[in-house]
């Protein structure tokens, strides 16, 4: 149990620095295109994380590992990454944030349909706790929506199904590898695809018009928001189920919307303490066992 319980902290860690990574997003994407801001933030924590995995003599993928951890590499620094970086274009934080937050119930019933996880009711029931205090805690940033953020929703849904993904077959590899060097191996093949594709369409020429608090939020987004948060995602992959990391995620929304009540003075009404304690109830519920469930490790 404890190390099941070290993972859920991990990943509750990991879905915090995220929620402050959609902000950045939000913030800088105005300046820059999806995937020249996925090269910063991929690239910079590659370069972080590289020398650490050799100066440690991490474990990497062995044999055949090689191609599919590459693929879900790609899949997810790649595809996720600009998915998640266009949506914020579209839409609010606040939108992008609740539809990201489906991705426990997307990811349980991937798992399920894949046969790697069952369903059991007091999973599902935590599931929907969970995101029933997101949309209670985001409530009041809901009822604005920018011009046609249905896209913007739609695409934020199809980048949350691709983590689902991720999230589902990663754990066996990073079993027989370990959590960093899984990672960096990810990071490695996804990054080259962003660099080629960003340097094809010219997407560098948008540095130049770049000022101190946009690198200031690539700065975050880089180190932070990408070596920090990853690792402690994929370590907590490595250590529970990924349900139970999914479901952490609803914690991001809900990070984000206190962080800006904090520091932006927006005020923390009835619906964020609500909120708050629902996400959290929802997060006990799905990460612990009941008498009568039966667990799937």
């Amino acid at each position: 149990m404890k190390r099941e319980q070290i993972g859920v902290l991990a990943a509750v860690a990991s879905a915090a620095l995220g929620g402050i990574a959609g902000g950045s997003t939000r913030f800088v994407i105005a300046a820059t295109d999806p995937v020249t801001l996925a090269v910063f933030r991929y690239g910079v924590g590659l370069l972080i994380l590289l020398p650490i995995a050799l100066s440690v003599k991490t474990r990497w993928p062995r044999g055949r590992d090689w191609i599919p951890v590459m693929l879900l590499g790609i899949l997810f620094f790649f595809v996720f990454s600009v998915l998640f970086n266009l949506a914020h274009r579209y839409t609010s934080a606040a939108r992008a944030a609740l539809t990201l937050s489906t991705m426990p119930l997307t990811t349980m019933l991937t798992a399920a349909a894949l046969g790697v996880e069952p369903l059991t009711l007091r999973r599902t029931a935590g599931v929907l706790i969970a995101i029933a205090g997101v949309c209670a805690a985001l409530i009041t940033g809901l009822g604005t929506a920018p011009p046609g953020a249905w896209r913007g929703e739609l695409i934020m849904f199809g980048a949350t199904f691709c983590m689902s993904l991720y999230n589902v077959w990663a754990r066996p590899f990073i079993a027989r590898s370990d959590p960093l060097g899984f990672l960096v191996a990810g990071m490695g093949a996804a990054v080259p695809c962003l660099l080629v594709v960003s340097l094809a369409t010219g997407g560098f020429e948008a540095v130049k018009h770049f000022q101190t608090p946009q690198w200031i939020a690539i700065a975050y987004l880089a180190t932070i928001g990408s070596a920090i948060a990853f690792v402690l995602w994929v370590f907590a992959l490595s250590r529970t189920t990924p349900t139970r990391t999914a479901v952490s995620i609803t914690i991001n929304p809900v990070f984000a919307a206190t962080v800006g009540a904090l520091t932006l003075g927006e005020g923390i009404g009835l619906n964020l303490v609500v909120g708050l304690i629902a996400v959290a109830a929802g997060i006990w519920l799905a990460t612990t066992t009941g008498g009568g469930d039966k667990e799937s490790q």
